[in-house]
């Protein structure tokens, strides 16, 4: 049985590839991943709050202790915000990849050109395979146009791009007027793959203090719908490898959006709840369902149910909006 699938130019063993997120935090946790069966991890993700954090509190440490007594003229700033700075995030990529065999992927957190080239060029230096730009962009500004905001994701792309010589793939949320024209721009723009799609943070209100509450809740399998939908729609459309995320719990999950498109599926909340040895759990029961079901490969299921190649393409539309919505009993 032949699980292997080629994404961002790295061949991996298998589709299963645990997402950005806490559990890339201790090292201990790739050898684990790597045992259990991942073919590739994306490390935590590194935030441009955090950049701008160790900038300024390295000036800041050095501007108060210019008066100093010269044998005190040496501070360093104590990361108080945030576990890993920037320059512990390059040495965790470092022992990552000393530690496991399988690719290890970056992850920038931002939200405008700030210091993305800067740091992709050392997240690439301290061995990452590939990088995944997470660009989070809340657009309050009621000056700036959806064009404007468009431009700069692209933006983006184009300056990583160029600075680096790794495969970066971009993870987006959905909220764009037209995410097949997006898709293409990114193409266009250089970018490898794409990670569909990112769950920004929702803030809550709790009504006992009566303040904004930040709460993380894990994905549900019904999250899944969204990616699965949109890697459908674009398979074949770009020439851009998809990477599936949202959702993804089970073995049928991963098969569902292989037959969608995807290239790989990433994990995180599944991992969360039932442990990292999960992914060997679902790597068995996908090989029993392609046995089951007389499938050699990925690549001889990937993209069979898309937009591309089913009989009636609606289904994924909104032509078949009525037709669900009165189905239901």
């Amino acid at each position: 049985m032949n699980l292997e699938t080629n994404y961002l130019g790295l061949k991996l063993k298998n589709p299963i590839v645990p997402s950005a997120g806490p559990l890339s935090q201790e090292i201990s946790n790739f050898k684990k991943f790597e045992d259990a069966g991942a073919s590739a991890v994306v490390m935590y993700s590194l935030f441009e709050e955090q950049i701008e954090h160790d900038a300024m509190e390295l000036d800041y440490q050095l501007s108060v202790s210019a008066d100093s007594n010269p044998e005190a003229t040496s501070y360093f700033p104590e990361d108080i915000e945030f576990k890993l700075g920037p320059e512990q995030y390059l040495e965790h990529i470092r022992k990552a990849k000393e530690a496991v065999d399988i690719p290890i992927i970056g992850s920038l957190n931002g939200k405008s050109l700030g210091g993305w080239t800067d740091y992709a060029k050392k997240i690439e230096q301290a061995g990452a395979d590939a990088l995944e730009l997470n660009i989070y962009r809340l657009a309050t500004n009621q000056d700036q146009s959806g064009f404007d905001i468009e431009k700069d994701y692209l933006d983006i792309v184009k300056q990583v791009k160029s600075s680096v010589n790794i495969p970066i793939a971009v993870k987006l949320g959905p909220y764009f007027s037209s995410m097949a024209y997006m898709a293409k721009q990114f193409e266009e723009a250089g970018a490898d793959g794409l990670v569909l799609f990112n769950r920004f943070y929702q803030p809550d209100i709790n009504l006992e203090s009566l303040e904004v509450r930040p709460d993380v809740l894990l994905s549900t399998p019904m999250d899944m719908r969204l990616p699965l939908r949109w890697i459908g729609i674009l398979y074949g459309k770009v020439k851009l490898d998809f990477a599936a995320t949202s959702g993804i719990d089970t073995d049928q999950d991963v098969i569902k959006m292989i037959m969608a498109g995807a290239k790989v599926t990433q994990m995180l909340s599944s991992l969360l709840r039932n442990g990292i040895e999960h992914i060997t759990d679902v790597l068995t029961k996908m090989i029993y369902w392609m046995e089951v079901n007389e499938y050699e490969s990925l690549d001889q299921m990937r993209g069979s149910i898309s937009h591309k190649n089913i009989a009636d393409p609606s289904l994924f539309e909104r032509a078949n909006y009525m037709k669900v919505l009165n189905s239901y009993k």
